[in-house]
């Protein structure tokens, strides 16, 4: 199963592509789903795209009820999966 993770902008390249971080992962995503994002921003991110902005707030609160129901390490473990 492949779910839409939050993970925050650490960069913007000029390509209209962004490197977002989540778990100590990091991973090169498009950005053309999305306006007005800055580095520091939280994304809802599934299969390399953003698909919109969340606030930080929401981030975290998905995340935390994500690794409650033992889901997000199983995310991010595909996501290691597929960069390999």
């Amino acid at each position: 199963m492949c779910l839409a993770l939050p993970a925050r902008i650490i960069s913007i390249e000029a390509d209209g592509l962004a490197v977002v971080a989540l778990e100590g992962i990091k991973k090169s995503i498009s950005l053309a789903l999305v306006e007005d994002v800055t580095v520091g921003d939280y994304v809802l991110v599934h299969v390399g795209y953003a698909l919109h902005k969340v606030s930080e707030e929401e981030a975290v609160r998905t995340l935390a009820m994500m690794a409650e129901a033992g889901v997000l390490s199983e995310q991010l473990e595909e996501i290691e999966g597929a960069e390999a």
